[in-house]
């Protein structure tokens, strides 16, 4: 599997590409995103988990494991698992 790393540089970008995602998802500000909140205390239910990875992987130019979300309970450690691969080129 190839990622697309080209326009993805950073684990800081995935975290904006995610604060984003939520913020657009919840209706709400970008400032008003938590990075430390956890997903279902956003209320997140699974179709909405689902939805968020694979727009995720469309942005990233990757498959990804769905479960991740509940690995990685945040914004802020799912895009620092994320930007570790990118980083190390390994396998999401």
């Amino acid at each position: 599997m190839t990622i697309n790393t080209e326009n993805i540089t950073s684990t800081e970008q995935i975290q904006d590409w995610l604060v984003s995602y939520m913020a657009d998802m919840l209706e709400i500000a970008t400032n008003e995103v938590d990075i430390r909140m956890l997903f279902d205390e956003y209320g997140l239910d699974s179709s909405m988990t689902i939805g968020m990875i694979g727009d995720l992987e469309t942005w990233l130019g990757c498959n990804l494991d769905p479960t991740l979300v509940y690995d990685y309970s945040t914004i802020e450690d799912l895009a620092k698992h994320l930007g570790s691969n990118l980083i190390s080129d390994n396998l999401l």
